[in-house]
């Protein structure tokens, strides 16, 4: 994923995202993104994050090198292990602390999905690890592609 040119964005959240979902969504259409909103669209403390959380990859799966999406639930943890069942999809779980871990999932990784711990992050936080996160360039060092190459290899062979 080129991060800088990326301009579309898929969110995606269950009942514990959606207000984070909804704030950063106003926030990245100011911003000039274009969203796509995979649900949910109505607050349904009975939902299952897979519903919507896996539309979300199933999208970043069809163009894992040009598409992002950014995901949101109760710790991120579960949605990123869903989405991450889907080949060509890295995503990566931010439940707040130490903000080197959103350069590193971009810069090392690769990540084409951000998964955020909506009950861990407050959304000024929320606001500045996008930012991060969407600003920054995959390293270009052969040892990281490599690394990501096989990744990508054994979801393909599975």
């Amino acid at each position: 994923m080129t991060n800088a040119t990326t301009r579309t964005i898929y969110l995606a959240a269950d009942h514990a995202g959606f207000e984070h979902k909804a704030a950063i969504m106003a926030w990245l259409v100011n911003e000039k993104y274009d969203i796509v909103d995979m649900g949910a669209t109505t607050y349904d403390m009975n939902d299952d994050f897979p519903d919507f959380i896996m539309a979300a990859a199933a999208a970043v799966s069809a163009a894992p090198g040009s598409r992002a999406a950014i995901v949101f639930g109760g710790s991120g943890q579960g949605e990123a292990m869903a989405a991450n069942r889907y080949t060509g999809v890295r995503a990566t779980v931010y439940y707040g602390g130490n903000e080197d871990i959103i350069s590193l999932s971009r810069e090392h990784n690769d990540a084409n999905v951000l998964s955020i711990g909506a009950r861990f992050v407050p959304i000024d936080e929320t606001k500045r690890v996008i930012w991060t996160w969407l600003h920054l360039a995959t390293n270009s060092d052969d040892k990281y592609a490599r690394r990501n190459r096989k990744i990508d290899s054994i979801a393909r062979n599975k």
